[in-house]
């Protein structure tokens, strides 16, 4: 991941963030140059987006974190022609 994350309580702040992909109420989507974070939880809300110094904060009631990394996919074609 090319950021840093801070959880306090009911508080997210995600700094390294180049885009917010999706947000609900229960889950937000927030890029980070070659990875993504899927937040999950309840009551999600964007409470600060700046891009310019790549920072996102969130609240809610978070119950996981995932990390996925773009770099890891494999094009369909290189799959297939191994």
């Amino acid at each position: 991941m090319n950021g840093i994350l801070h959880l306090e309580g009911d508080f997210l702040q995600i700094k390294g963030a180049t885009k917010v992909a999706s947000s609900t109420i229960s889950q937000a989507v927030i890029e980070t140059g070659e990875s993504e974070i899927i937040v999950l939880g309840q009551n999600i809300e964007v409470k600060k987006l700046n891009l310019d110094d790549k920072e996102v904060c969130l609240s809610g009631n978070f119950l996981q974190l995932k990390f996925n990394s773009h770099t890891a996919k494999v094009p369909l074609i290189k799959r297939i022609f191994k």
